[in-house]
């Protein structure tokens, strides 16, 4: 099994909007890849106490009678924070949801701990080259990926980002001759110009072989 040298959350928020400093958010998903496979999730509707625009439940399905039987924000994001840990983090888009869970978390005078933040939206640009876009139905359609529930719900999101960034790391293993994936080198790549992603990976994967030809290198 591929995987990854350290524990990485992928994380999902819907919101009533794309704003971290007026738009609230309505629900989460984080779920703990480990050893290439999801092994914990949390899971939540979230209440904040404000409205949810029409337009948002007709795109989520998430109502306002839904927000208003769901536990606090107050209660939630805390526990969220506590989730996640000093893991690593990912998202698709990954800038959307570290700004609203670092505007949540601030709400409740907390921060959050993670360490590291990876793009999987950066990352299938890089990687997957060619495609007529990168929204996440996309890269599942021609990925492979499923969805397990409703497009635009958070676990079902981030149930399908988990699933491409797994792919992601098979994808890396075999072109790179990896067995595992540094979370080190998603970084890496993420900043690489899409263009210079081959020679970059083509570089990798020549280390890879000289390592494992001499392993005390």
């Amino acid at each position: 099994m591929i995987s990854f040298n350290r524990p990485i959350v992928m994380l999902d928020f819907e919101a009533t909007g794309i704003s971290c400093n007026t738009d609230r958010i309505t629900e989460v998903a984080a779920l703990r890849i480990v050893d290439g496979q999801i092994t914990d999730r949390f899971v939540s509707l979230v209440n904040c106490g404000v409205r949810i625009p029409s337009f948002i439940t007709q795109l989520t399905g998430i109502s306002q009678a839904m927000v208003n039987k769901a536990p606090p924000a107050s209660e939630v994001v805390p526990a969220l924070i506590e989730f996640i840990g000093s893991d690593a983090l990912s998202a698709h888009n990954a800038s959307f949801d570290a700004k609203f869970l670092l505007a949540e978390s601030q709400r409740v005078n907390l921060l959050p701990q993670y360490q590291g933040l990876h793009c999987t939206l950066k990352l299938s640009r890089r990687l997957f080259p060619g495609m007529s876009n990168y929204k996440l139905a996309t890269l599942a359609a021609s990925l492979g990926i499923r969805f397990q529930g409703t497009a635009h719900r958070a676990e079902a999101d981030a149930e399908v980002s988990a699933h491409l960034l797994i792919h992601i790391a098979q994808h890396l293993a075999q072109t790179c001759q990896m067995q595992q994936i540094d979370l080190d080198l998603l970084e890496k790549i993420s900043k690489t110009v899409a263009a210079k992603v081959p020679e970059f990976l083509n570089k990798q994967n020549l280390k890879s072989t000289d390592t494992e030809k001499n392993p005390n290198l």
